[in-house]
């Protein structure tokens, strides 16, 4: 699971390290204002960004056991963990309705 969970980190910061060029790279490619040959040159540069530096490579992952599915965004906890911590009473205001 800690492998998991290191790879996930190092695509995050990846991503936000290409952040700005990939963004001011796409907002110039859809300008159509910019001549078709300059927007193909764009296009081709960002193809040569690293692949893992797209958001898309993201995953939201638990904090507790690196579990990809089914994860609350509010906490950052997938719901097996939160449904342990929650009978455990470790979660404040989450109250047991019928586990």
């Amino acid at each position: 699971m800690k492998k998991r969970i290191h790879k996930d980190i190092k695509i995050r910061r990846l991503f936000k390290q290409y952040e700005v060029k990939r963004r001011l790279l796409l907002g110039l490619i859809n300008d159509l204002s910019i001549p078709l040959e300059k927007r193909l040159d764009f296009i081709s540069e960002l193809n040569r960004l690293p692949r893992n530096a797209s958001k898309t490579r993201i995953m939201n992952r638990c904090v507790l056991t690196g579990r990809n599915k089914s994860v609350y965004r509010f906490c950052k906890l997938s719901r097996l963990s939160l449904r342990d911590l929650g009978s455990k009473g470790m979660i404040p205001g989450l109250s047991k309705k019928s586990w």
